[in-house]
């Protein structure tokens, strides 16, 4: 695979209301920040598309997280609909059907299949009727992803470990739930820290709160970035 510049191995969430407060936090994060990643929230406000170009036009990354799960044909569709625009990655649930629809639309984007949420424990899964161990479909969900042509997957930073032991060279592992240690996890139920992330085998974070709620957003993330440089000398 190729060299990931470090400076975008840090992806900010644009978890905000309405495009405008994107693009206000994009200025506040100045060169910070070269990765975003625009989600449901934003898909729902309006604008969504406007913010993308926008981005784009920048010169910055953008990471469309819209975790696409519906019929093949339907998520086909919707994935040539973006093809072409700029996006580096787009995200789809880990269904084969899924998964194999939305490859043969990609284009230059790349595809990453969400594994198991951040925010979903052992407990959750049982709840839901899945007796058997989060890592193990973890792990059988990415498999998948590998053989039907993904570029990458979702993954906390729990798992990634497992992953690149086992998948290394054919998925990139994006990794979200990134929270400083010993802080405030919120909703995130699998956490892990940013040393801790690329330690495990993260090839890139994504992170939220921790720099959008900062009472400085771009010292915050700065902070992160030297973490990031420590890790990945040049």
């Amino acid at each position: 695979m190729n060299v990931i510049p470090r400076r975008e191995r840090l992806i900010v969430a644009l978890d905000v209301p309405a495009a405008s407060d994107a693009r206000a936090l994009v200025e506040k994060l100045g060169g910070s920040v070269s990765f975003y990643k625009i989600g449901l929230e934003l898909s729902t406000a309006g604008g969504y598309h406007e913010l993308l170009d926008w981005l784009v036009k920048r010169g910055n990354r953008v990471f469309c997280d819209l975790k696409l799960h519906d019929i093949p044909e339907t998520v086909r569709r919707a994935v040539a609909n973006l093809r072409g625009r700029g996006v580096t990655f787009l995200t789809v649930h880990a269904d084969r059907g899924v998964m194999g629809a939305a490859v043969k639309e990609k284009g230059d984007m790349k595809i990453l299949a969400v594994t198991v949420l951040t925010s979903t424990s052992q407990a959750d899964l049982a709840k839901q009727g899945y007796a058997g161990r989060l890592e193990d479909l973890v792990l059988a969900r990415a498999r998948a992803a590998a053989q039907l042509g993904c570029d990458g997957v979702i993954t906390s930073g729990l798992e990634v470990s497992g992953i690149k032991a086992k998948f290394g060279g054919k998925l990139l592992a994006v990794t979200p739930g990134i929270r400083p240690a010993g802080g405030d996890t919120g909703d995130q139920k699998r956490t892990v820290d940013v040393a801790q992330a690329f330690r495990n085998g993260a090839d890139y974070i994504v992170v939220g709160r921790p720099v959008r709620d900062a009472v400085d957003p771009r010292a915050a993330a700065e902070s992160m970035q030297r973490t990031i440089e420590g890790i990945f000398p040049a």
